[in-house]
């Protein structure tokens, strides 16, 4: 079985000497592949499948020099362990809270990660909510955020509470607006739609789905986003707007006192559908 991918499947971080290659996985998976465009070291991230890996770096012959983990889920963490096996030399970083048997190198808030061949640094971000321990990498424009702030949308919240969701969302918003948000699934068309029942009269949602629709429909991955359009049409990105509010409080039939009292409305009214 040959590797799905896209049809415009690398994405070029113009600033740099890198290309970003997504793989998808399982039903809705995104696997990602960041290579340099002028050596064969490559670094996987949120690796839930091997085989599919492995023949994407055969065909290129690519050789990994690391893997990043953002959480513990198997979707996100089930081909790492094979990979290591087949590439004993691989460094896989992952959270230090999360339980993750395969990492080798744990990381929390604050901490960075140098990879040396790849001339790429990660600041490391603590972002729970959805897992305890869940964490974010973030260098060169490019954040790597695995279940936590989604194009259109965020993740559930399994194992946090939703102020810290909450919390860890905010923290991404106060990022530089050009930041490309690599997320590790494709749900864009339906955290829109949802988006769109929050706020029915956006333009700006309106033309976001037609343009995901137009590049779903040609097999182009629609992640990723900027930190920019999530502003503008993620509605877990705009809780402090009184139109967003609105909706929260005409869901809930409640009253709502704070912008973090709105994320866990419109979670919820996610959850539900």
């Amino acid at each position: 079985m040959a590797p799905k991918t896209t049809k415009k499947s690398e994405m070029n971080n113009q600033k740099t000497n890198i290309l970003v290659e997504p793989i998808q996985a399982l039903s809705d998976n995104y696997i990602w592949l960041i290579r340099r465009k002028d050596s064969n070291s490559a670094v996987i991230v949120d690796p839930g499948e091997a085989g599919l890996v492995m023949r994407v770096m055969e065909r290129k012959k690519l050789t990994p020099e690391a893997i990043l983990l953002t959480h513990r889920h198997a979707d996100h963490t089930a081909g790492a362990g094979e990979l290591r096996a087949r590439f004993p030399q691989l460094t896989t970083y992952g959270p230090t809270d999360d339980n993750i048997s395969v990492v080798t190198s744990p990381l929390s808030d604050k901490q960075s990660v140098n990879l040396v061949q790849m001339g790429l640094k990660f600041e490391v971000i603590d972002l729970p909510g959805h897992t305890r321990g869940h964490i974010g990498y973030f260098g060169q424009r490019m954040l790597f955020c695995g279940d936590v702030l989604f194009t259109g949308g965020c993740g559930r919240v399994f194992e946090g509470t939703h102020q810290q969701m909450y919390s860890s969302l905010q923290k991404l918003a106060a990022m530089p607006e050009s930041t490309l948000i690599y997320c590790a699934h494709e749900y864009t068309l339906s955290n829109l739609k949802f988006a769109l029942q929050v706020e029915p009269n956006s333009a700006a949602l309106q033309k976001r789905i037609e343009q995901t629709r137009i590049k779903i429909k040609a097999r182009q991955a629609a992640v990723p986003s900027t930190l920019k359009q999530e502003k503008e049409t993620n509605p877990f990105l705009r809780c402090h707007l009184p139109e967003v509010k609105k909706a929260a409080e005409n869901f809930s039939q409640m009253k709502l006192s704070c912008p973090g009292q709105v994320f866990k409305i419109l979670r919820t009214w996610k959850d539900e559908q």
